[in-house]
């Protein structure tokens, strides 16, 4: 049963997190390392990398939804694995998944890693369109967070955690290419695609596909993941990591791009999914999945793109492990999460709206 749940990280994210779950009928307590005005959930301010404190947050409650940088989550993981509480996080952190994989095995909960949207969401509408495949040539997932009204050659706004970006801009990503699991730079592999008459461009990018090699390594030739951009994006991005040496100091390279290209609140996130190969039938053809997201409005008021479709992915996998729609325990791959069981659910059908 999953009644109470603590939320980590009230931040844009973190408070809708807290919000919807508490509009689904869970009871809910926030936690923030900063004085946070309260939004109709209880709200406590805390240490979150004192091991003391998470005991004692976590010993009356059921599971904790994290929406901490990645670099808190090993403690916090490790505090729900010694109180026996379920975890969902949204990092797109290899090593931290890799490490909430390895206590999930003596796990009397889920551990429930990537529940945002890239991974997670993603992953979910990919295995959906894969499972109608007798043999696949190639699975390819796009995410894009944007502004709707791009200024400037760089044609961004970082409505996202800027530690993530970098992250995801320079570590190294994992795919399929010709059939063997590999490990390949970030931002390379151009490529164009067009959305609701939208050009965008598309590079390689650390995290998105969480477990999908694993999962589809026997399975398909080719598999991977891409970010979308405006244009010119890319060729910028590695000017001013590589040839600038901004690489060096990700820290400064963060604050120094938020403090050009802050948030906006009209962004839209691309999500594109496209899987080729031959059906059961004998037909060799390609499915997609194609939409563009828009802000919108939850519980009286509007919520960013890029926030309302991370929100709404992790609290309907929580809406799901409480339902009885996912494992009792465990380590959950979001490939493995049906989509028209996440689309079933109060928050991930705002993703069929």
């Amino acid at each position: 049963m999953i009644n109470k749940i603590v939320v980590l990280g009230l931040g844009k994210v973190g408070t809708l997190v807290a919000v919807l779950l508490k509009e689904s009928g869970f009871e809910v307590v926030g936690v923030d390392s900063a004085k946070v005005k309260k939004s109709g959930f209880d709200v406590v301010k805390g240490d979150v990398t004192s091991a003391k404190f998470l005991k004692e947050a976590f010993a009356k409650c059921d599971a904790v939804v994290s929406c901490l940088p990645y670099n808190l989550n090993k403690k916090v993981v490790e505090a729900a694995f010694a109180a026996g509480i379920h975890y969902f996080d949204l990092t797109e952190d290899v090593e931290t998944t890799n490490y909430v994989r390895s206590l999930s095995g003596k796990a009397n909960a889920i551990m429930a890693p990537q529940c945002g949207l890239a991974p997670g969401f993603i992953a979910i509408v990919g295995a959906s369109l894969a499972k109608n495949f007798k043999k696949i040539r190639s699975i390819e997932l796009r995410v894009g967070a944007l502004p709707q009204h791009p200024k400037g050659d760089l044609g961004y706004a970082f409505n996202w955690s800027p530690e993530g970006v970098v992250n995801e801009y320079l570590n190294d990503c994992e795919a399929i290419k010709n059939g063997e699991r590999k490990i390949i730079p970030a931002m390379q592999d151009l490529e164009t695609i067009v959305i609701q008459g939208k050009t965008l461009e598309a590079f390689t990018t650390s995290g998105g596909l969480g477990t999908m090699c694993e999962t589809y390594a026997d399975k398909t030739e080719e598999l991977n993941y891409k970010t979308m951009r405006y244009p010119g994006h890319m060729k910028l991005m590695r000017f001013y990591f590589h040839e600038l040496l901004m690489k060096e100091d990700r820290a400064r390279a963060g604050e120094i791009l938020v403090n050009a290209k802050p948030p906006v609140n009209d962004d839209i996130v691309y999500v594109h999914a496209a899987v080729e190969g031959e059906k059961r039938g004998g037909e060799f053809c390609r499915d997609e999945f194609v939409r563009g997201y828009k802000p919108k409005t939850i519980a009286g008021k509007q919520w960013r793109a890029i926030s309302w479709t991370t929100a709404c992915s992790i609290v309907a996998i929580v809406e799901m492990a409480a339902s009885g729609k996912l494992a009792k325990k465990g380590f959950i791959k979001q490939e493995d999460i049906l989509l028209e069981d996440f689309l079933a659910t109060k928050n991930g059908g705002l993703y069929g709206d």
